[in-house]
């Protein structure tokens, strides 16, 4: 074993150590170095500085408590966090989850995630998460409220549109966005709209924000395409999910010429072989704030199945996972290879496991990994911090264009530094090392801190 392996081996025997019970945080550290080990080679200093070490500790961590009361005067308390992993390149930068699911292990692999999937924009932005195990889905919108309103009350002495920049996540949109940052306003007596990303238009925020993580998803996925002679023109699509991600995917996939057959939600999925009608979904899941069942009940042509993982046995070209982490397993990314995928790439973040990963790569299929298929949600987001810093707002289509050069640009740079560590197919490796790079040489310059 080569000097640099074993100084990887060593780093993440430390995190497993220090966090025995981090699964996710523990696989995503073990995701990004793995892969970097030819950089960490050619640049011996960096061992020296220990600065893996330092990379895989978060410059800050807070929890706090969250009381709130419900429609029935009951009191209740959630758990609320931040997550401020890494500020080298810029603010820290990343969305807020409100998920029952969620707790520290996750949010340290999501933030730990978001440092070099921000560095790949090639945008001034560090890395950071947060988030709540409170659950929004079923509650109203005053108890939306109010949760939000105590949930800043705490986090908003943490942030600021110097410091850090939350945005929306999975339970995080549009209402949540602001409810949150009327309450940062109320408290700070101040018009700071950059202190929050994914804001409504009438009060700082973007046009094409909404769609940009879909839409991005596919530009890159037009890219690895092209760069094969190919298109998504007649391509058949499965898509996972039924959010913005999704929803966003699926009209860009769409207006690109593929047939897009598949999307699902946490109790399942529908298949609709004709294509999925996307006015359908945006009413069901925009509007009445539904379940994914309905779909089958008001299209003719659809089948509803329970249990979302089935979404994984539809045969297709294209797969695009966009609904949340793991969501695909050895087992379902058999299937797929199986079943004549050529081409995954990721909206969620960090959708395949390990395992899966490691199986689409033995199988030769064209990989897009999330921290670069995903970006173009911070990326916009980005774009509007710089719009709120200027008092001013671009089109729609002066975003989208910025958007999709970005997307290029992590592309190309992903593809040349596989080429040049020698794996030229190889985009998680090459998306990893273009990340690590600048983030590392930051730090490099700013000294032990």
């Amino acid at each position: 074993m080569s000097d640099m392996k074993q100084y990887v081996n060593d780093v993440l025997e430390l995190v497993k150590r220090r966090d025995p019970d981090q699964v996710e945080f523990q696989n995503t550290v073990k995701e990004v170095l793995t892969t970097i080990v030819p950089v960490l080679e050619s640049n011996p200093k960096y061992k020296e500085v220990k600065l893996l070490e330092r990379m895989v500790e978060p410059e800050r961590v807070v929890t706090f408590r969250v009381p709130w009361q419900d429609d029935k005067g009951e009191i209740q308390i959630n758990r609320g966090y931040r997550v401020q992993m890494n500020s080298a390149i810029g603010p820290y930068k990343g969305g807020l989850r409100f998920h029952p699911s969620v707790n520290l292990s996750i949010l340290k692999f999501l933030a730990f995630e978001q440092v070099f999937k921000n560095s790949l924009t090639g945008l001034p932005i560090g890395g950071g998460k947060g988030g709540s195990d409170f659950d929004p889905k079923g509650k109203s919108d005053n108890e939306v409220m109010r949760f939000c309103q105590s949930f800043m009350t705490e986090l908003y002495r943490h942030i600021g549109p110097h410091t850090d920049v939350p945005a929306g996540d999975i339970g995080v949109g549009g209402r949540e966005i602001g409810f949150l940052y009327g309450q940062y306003k109320r408290i700070r007596d101040a018009y700071d709209d950059a202190v929050l990303t994914g804001k409504g238009l009438t009060y700082g925020g973007s046009l094409t924000r909404t769609e940009a993580t879909g839409y991005g998803l596919l530009y890159f996925v037009k890219n690895m395409l092209a760069d094969k002679g190919d298109s998504l023109q007649g391509k058949t699509v499965v898509v996972s999910g039924a959010g913005n991600v999704a929803i966003y995917a699926i009209q860009k996939a769409q207006e690109f010429g593929a047939k897009v057959v598949t999307c699902s939600d946490s109790n399942g999925y529908v298949y609709d072989p004709n294509g999925i009608n996307l006015d359908v979904v945006k009413q069901i899941k925009e509007v009445e704030r539904g379940r994914i069942k309905e779909y089958a009940a008001r299209v003719p042509s659809a089948e509803y199945h329970e249990g979302c993982k089935g979404v994984w046995t539809v045969k297709c070209d294209i797969a695009l996972p966009c609904a949340t982490q793991s969501e695909i397993d050895l087992e379902s990314a058999k299937i797929l290879v199986n079943n004549g995928v050529k081409l995954i790439a990721e909206g969620a973040n960090m959708p395949s496991t390990l395992e899966a990963i490691d199986h689409y790569q033995k199988s030769k299929i064209m990989f897009g990994p999330a921290k670069a298929a995903n970006a173009g949600g911070v990326a916009t987001s980005a774009l509007e911090m710089s719009q709120n810093s200027m008092r001013l707002s671009w089109t729609f289509e002066e975003v989208d264009k910025k958007l999709e050069g970005i997307m290029t640009n992590i592309y190309k740079n992903a593809k040349a530094c596989a080429e040049k560590y020698g794996d030229p197919d190889n985009l998680v490796m090459g998306a990893n090392i273009s990340a690590f790079i600048k983030v590392a040489n930051a730090m490099m310059a700013q000294g032990l801190v």
